[in-house]
């Protein structure tokens, strides 16, 4: 072939291949304006609705409260994690995530109608003004509480900081009600709770907010001097822990990891992975460790008990937790709130999504009920993320389904007051101890006595 040939069919073939890019972007075109055109018809449905409810509903509608409710109707379609912050749900958000906020200073619960307080945390406001354990709060600033839920009671006792509150107390063995004045203070939460078990650690983590690694270690810290050479190892308590930051799930597990992955999270773009590591240097040096779950469980808890159980570092007891295996980014929308979205999934090490499995325990151990809940079995048990409307389905770390047939999540999130009635920290302790072993084959269950259960409490 002569060379103006060679050259003419260059050109050619040059030719063909721009028409072809050329159609396929005009094809590509077309059709990501055909979605744009239907998504605009939707919209023209959307405003058309919206015109003739404001037009001829029986009463006139409140416009925020309609456009609040459409936003929050489309997010609860994609997932039940995914919602809308108005501005007062985004500074709540913000203020549990901090662990502070400005306040009182006492754990309350409500009790015929009325506040009462479970106990003044030390150091605050609320003890330093002589509140005790007991007390019960019918007024605030004069106004009375009686027909306020907990939660609204809980606000008006919130506020900013070197703010006055005059609280209305009823107290046993006092014939008449008393005022007292208190003035509010940065109070902090402690999401972090511990005490020595003669020879093994207890630490309790009850959320994953900003202060939960930094107390965790103080914890650690803490009980080591007291405990001293005797050390047999420690329980990490995360039963009924719903979660919280994704950022403290991993300086926690990497608390007690000395290398290797800790979660792995896959947005829509299964390419793009995000792996985080551990750091060298396990603070308990080696310790063993005994987590406790249960169906309460959820979210950063799994993934601290998920990367432990890994890693072989931890021996995971209790019941299976609920199964939340997905990521939500908090999107700030200026001075109209923020849009929390599930961005991505997440997994374990070994590439195993919990996404409405949850993580199975090694040994099984389940609290028998007392017999005033028997038959309120409900109010102590969670059914699970796979029972949840339009929950995720789970896949592994290649995009595929994971869960099939096997979903099926959470379990009783009952767990004792009574110390002497935990069975499944009784086994932790066995277990650290030397006195029972490891059986996952047999899978074993346990059963314990009778046991009151504690009142929630919230913190104003």
């Amino acid at each position: 072939m002569r060379k103006s040939e060679y050259a003419l069919w260059t050109l050619l073939v040059l030719a063909v291949l721009a028409a072809s890019s050329a159609m396929f972007a005009l094809a590509r075109s077309q059709s990501a304006s055909a979605a744009n055109s239907e998504i605009y018809r939707q919209l023209d449905l959307f405003g058309e609705v919206l015109e003739r409810v404001r037009a001829d509903y029986v009463e006139k509608p409140d416009d925020s409260k309609l456009i609040e409710s459409a936003i929050n109707g489309m997010l609860t379609a994609l997932d039940p994690h995914s919602a809308y912050l108005n501005p007062k749900h985004f500074r709540d958000m913000q203020v549990q995530t901090r662990g502070e906020f400005g306040g009182l200073g006492i754990e309350v619960t409500m009790e015929n109608g009325v506040v009462k307080v479970v106990s003044p945390i030390e150091d605050t406001p609320a003890s330093k003004a002589g509140l005790q354990s007991g007390d019960l709060i019918t007024a605030l600033d004069k106004e009375q509480i009686q027909g306020l839920t907990l939660q609204e009671a809980v606000e008006k006792m919130r506020g900013p900081v070197n703010s006055p509150i005059t609280l209305t107390i009823v107290r046993k063995g006092v014939d008449d009600p008393f005022d007292v004045k208190v003035t509010r203070d940065v109070i902090h939460i402690n999401p972090v709770k511990y005490n020595a078990e003669d020879d093994v650690g207890y630490i309790r983590v009850t959320t994953f907010n900003e202060q939960t690694t930094a107390n965790l270690q103080k914890a650690i810290d803490d009980l080591k001097k007291q405990i001293g050479p005797k050390l047999k190892g420690y329980i990490i308590d995360l039963r009924n822990n719903p979660g919280g930051l994704l950022d403290q799930a991993i300086s926690v597990s990497d608390t007690f990891l000395d290398q290797g992955a800790i979660v792995l999270t896959k947005g829509r773009d299964l390419e793009e992975t995000q792996r985080s590591n551990a750091r060298a240097g396990d603070l308990t040096d080696g310790s063993k460790i005994v987590v406790l779950i249960n169906g309460g469980s959820a979210s950063a808890s799994e993934i601290v008990a998920g990367a432990l159980q890994d890693h072989h570092r931890a021996t995971i007891i209790g019941t299976r937790s609920f199964g939340k295996g997905s990521v939500q980014t908090i999107i700030p929308l200026g001075s109209n709130g923020a849009l929390r979205l599930t961005t991505a999934r997440y997994y374990t090490p070994s590439g195993r999504s919990i996404q409405a499995k949850g993580i199975e325990p090694e040994v099984v151990v389940e609290e028998e009920l007392p017999d005033e809940l028997k038959a309120k079995a409900d109010q102590v048990s969670t059914r699970g993320e796979a029972n949840l409307r339009g929950h995720l389905k789970g896949e592994d770390a290649d995009g595929e389904d994971a869960a099939k047939d096997e979903e099926g999540s959470g379990s009783s999130a009952y767990v004792p007051t009574d110390k002497e009635k935990d069975t499944q920290l009784k086994y932790g302790l066995d277990l650290l101890r030397g006195i029972k072993s490891v059986d996952t084959d047999a899978k074993k269950k346990a059963e314990v006595e009778s046991a009151t259960p504690e009142a929630t409490a919230k913190q104003p």
